[in-house]
């Protein structure tokens, strides 16, 4: 693609540039993020040449409004539109993060409050949310892979999930396959995804949120710690914890890389000090 000498960023080039992402089967979440992040770019610029200086200040604004994980994820999305424009050479750097040593313990959902908003969801009657939630957290499966659950894979035990261009099988538990059967009867459900709207539309991320953020209060849950990838989170540290298994697990979870597995099983630092404690090193009394 021929180099412009001051480029601008149009809504045709943003269009493009995803129209090529989609050809590349990206996620239509990571299309709707790059798409988002590109228009807030050209927000910015208001209309003005896109150069270097000008991406700098942007970068800038970004530090003061946004965490630096944020921050780099919206540089990468237009790093990614550069490389495709050809004008690597407006390419900004990313910030350099030190990785985490614990969890923050602050956002960590734990096994006894997961059992909390189960029962919390059961009270209020919510039955299909109570089995959200206990699938997404005994399977390991993202929200947007619910859609995979349906009454086929409960009648076989098996689910094929799809997702970024990756195909994995996913063994449902029998205990879950249960439940999942007596709900698809009472809801007269034969084929399909086990979890839908009332108009039959599979449940999404939004109708998932808000139902768990509702449960908040009744469960005695801070509302910070509550939201469908924790339980993801969950189920990642309680398999971790019994098998110590990092390739297994990331296979689970269809991550490419242990790196990020590795992410989900950090410990808190509450933990790591009780594993100090127990080691018994200090011979003085």
């Amino acid at each position: 693609m021929r180099k412009q000498n001051h480029p601008t960023l149009t809504p045709e080039l943003i269009r493009r540039y995803i129209e090529h992402l989609r050809e590349q089967e990206r996620s239509p979440a990571t299309l709707q993020k790059y798409a988002h992040d590109l228009h807030a770019l050209r927000d910015f610029l208001d209309g003005g040449e896109l150069t270097k200086t000008a991406l700098i200040g942007w970068k800038a604004q970004l530090i003061e409004a946004h965490a630096p994980a944020t921050v780099n994820s919206m540089l990468a999305a237009v790093n990614g539109f550069l490389a495709f424009m050809g004008w690597r050479e407006l390419s900004v750097r990313l910030l350099k993060i030190q990785k985490a040593l614990f969890r923050d313990e602050g956002r960590e959902l734990s096994r006894a409050e997961y059992a909390r908003l189960v029962h919390a969801a059961e009270q209020s009657e919510n039955e299909r949310l109570a089995l959200i939630l206990q699938t997404i957290c005994a399977t390991g499966i993202r929200v947007s892979e619910l859609k995979f659950i349906t009454a086929e894979a409960v009648r076989t035990g098996r689910a094929e999930i799809v997702n970024k261009g990756k195909r994995r099988v996913l063994f449902l538990p029998d205990q879950l396959r249960r439940l999942l059967k007596k709900y698809l009867q009472k809801q007269k459900i034969t084929a399909g995804p086990v979890f839908v709207t009332r108009t039959g539309k599979p449940v999404d991320r939004s109708n998932i949120w808000r139902d768990m953020k509702a449960l908040c209060e009744r469960a005695g849950v801070e509302p910070g710690k509550v939201f469908p990838h924790n339980l993801r989170h969950l189920f990642a540290r309680t398999y971790y914890s019994l098998e110590k298994d990092l390739s297994r697990l990331a296979d689970i979870l269809g991550h490419s890389s242990v790196t990020t597995t590795r992410i989900y099983t950090a410990e808190s630092g509450l933990v790591h000090a009780r594993q100090v404690e127990r080691l018994g090193l200090i011979l003085t009394t």
